[in-house]
């Protein structure tokens, strides 16, 4: 429980409100933390009495003579749970640091209470998310997975979709207060799942529900109030339990088919992303060399193609949104047509340079 991390932070915290050397003792008298560096690893036999009879030692001048390794001062048994996990020792003149005593006393056991805290909710965090990712991978549920879905108090039975939000700032989403306010969503039940899903992403496992729609848009917009950032977020089907890892890959599907990072989308929504998703990276990767391989050379190439599709193929349009003269944006679609032999003004054409810009998208994330 007290383990030489936290003792040092005690020493940090408690340093700030008294100008004495301070240490932090286990319960066989070693001295974990000290502002004195050379007193580190050390025997305490004051600190071993206090532990062992839980309750306050004055030590003075005289007993620095008796007991071993210690110095003048007061000690001061520190409990969690009702048990003593250590002690605090303050070294001065009894006098002047008893009145302190107390508040010290009360601090420390205050930081060992928040670590605990700490300890479990990130220890029930990683159990969580493990457990996700089994039941998202596993084919077949053995005797320990659901011994686990009971201890996580978890129902199978039930149907089941899952959304997967994305944050726009990696690791932003990792602190403790931010995430209890998370979890702790007005319209979240006793059957809904929230886990983090590593470092930028949240996963809700959604006990499925007729008005699931309008659920998701007020989580997704939830997010956003919350974590003051942008959020974009997919939404897969509703399944059996069993079958989890559809609804996963749906809502991952979804997710990779946003057009903008504050975009919510429904895997039910999807149309041609669904059938890109279907084609291997491989072929996606074949597919972009013979197309628009020879354009990756040339930047300004590649940013005029796409906003000639994101403006529907208006040139008027097109030109105002590069900040560019008509003229130069025909000089540069031509540059593209002897690059390519791909016309842009070509239906047919377009549509494969239209394919080759979605799969040059997944292609330079991966």
């Amino acid at each position: 429980m007290l383990i030489q991390e936290l003792a040092e932070k005690i020493i940090t915290e408690v340093r700030k409100l008294l100008d004495e050397d301070i240490i932090v003792v286990d319960t066989k008298g070693q001295i974990i933390a000290s502002t004195d560096p050379l007193r580190v690893n050390t025997f305490h036999e004051g600190a071993l009495i206090s532990s062992q009879r839980k309750e306050k030692l004055i030590i003075s001048e005289a007993d620095q003579e008796i007991l071993k390794g210690v110095k003048a001062g007061i000690n001061l048994p520190i409990f969690f749970q009702r048990d003593v996990v250590g002690v605090i020792g303050i070294t001065g003149n009894p006098e002047a640091v008893s009145p302190f005593g107390e508040i010290i006393r009360k601090m420390t056991e205050l930081l060992i209470s928040e670590s605990y805290v700490t300890e479990q909710f990130d220890w029930q965090s990683r159990s969580m998310e493990a457990f996700l990712l089994d039941w998202i991978q596993l084919k077949e549920w053995n005797e320990n997975f659901l011994e686990r879905a009971k201890l996580l108090h978890i129902d199978l039975d039930v149907y089941r979709q899952v959304m997967i939000a994305e944050v726009a700032q990696e690791s932003a989403i990792l602190h403790r207060d931010l995430w209890l306010s998370i979890l702790s969503w007005p319209e979240r039940t006793d059957n809904d799942v929230i886990s983090r899903w590593g470092n930028n992403r949240i996963i809700y496992l959604l006990n499925s529900d007729q008005n699931y729609h309008d659920k998701a848009k007020r989580f997704h917009q939830f997010l956003l109030d919350r974590l003051k950032m942008e959020v974009s977020m997919g939404v897969g089907l509703s399944v059996p339990s069993k079958d989890i890892n559809q609804s996963f890959h749906q809502a991952e599907r979804a997710l990779h088919a946003k057009k903008t990072t504050r975009d919510l989308i429904f895997d039910e929504d999807l149309a041609l992303e669904m059938i890109l998703d279907d084609i291997s990276q491989q072929t996606k990767d074949d597919f972009i060399k013979r197309t628009i391989a020879p354009l990756l050379e040339d930047e300004e190439l590649i940013v005029t193609l796409k906003q000639l599709i994101e403006n529907h193929f208006s040139l008027k349009r097109t030109s105002e949104s590069l900040h560019v003269h008509i003229n130069t944006l025909h000089y540069r679609l031509k540059k593209i047509t002897e690059i390519t032999h791909l016309n842009p003004r070509n239906i047919d054409d377009l549509f494969l340079l239209y394919l080759s810009l979605q799969f040059l998208d997944k292609h330079l994330k991966i």
